[in-house]
């Protein structure tokens, strides 16, 4: 199964999403995201999923990184917050901001950890969504 997810950074802070549903994944945090439908490019699925999960509009920049668990691929693009504030809207009972140096504060789900690397380059960089 193809996910996508977003490096949501705002203020050289990451935004981090606690699970709340289904009940193998509760209580673990993520980046938030989800499935690419059919017909959908990536970035179409991670602004809509963005919009669904969280009540925000986002720009999706580049590609930062993907891993893969045997289930799902994973595919993780940066983003900026274009419209909204975000709330835990679906799938979610949590949000929180957290500095690159702040990552292990939280339990993440293991797919994720995989690409906590990749992320705090990206914060640390300060990278804009889609400028390199």
């Amino acid at each position: 199964m193809n996910v996508v997810a977003a490096a949501i950074v705002r203020d050289g802070l990451l935004l981090a999403a606690r699970r709340s549903r289904p009940e193998r994944f509760a209580g673990g945090w993520e980046f938030p995201g989800g499935k690419v439908e059919p017909g959908e490019d990536e970035p179409t699925a991670l602004a809509r999923e963005c919009r669904e999960e969280l009540g925000v509009d986002v720009q999706v920049g580049a590609c930062l990184g993907e891993a893969a668990d045997g289930e799902l691929r994973l595919v993780l693009y940066a983003a900026t917050i274009v419209d909204g504030e975000p709330e835990p809207l679906e799938d979610h009972d949590e949000l929180r901001w957290l500095r690159h140096d702040q990552l292990d504060l939280v339990d993440w789900l293991p797919i994720d950890v995989q690409l906590l690397d990749a992320v705090t380059s990206h914060v640390q960089r300060g990278i804009r969504p889609g400028f390199p």
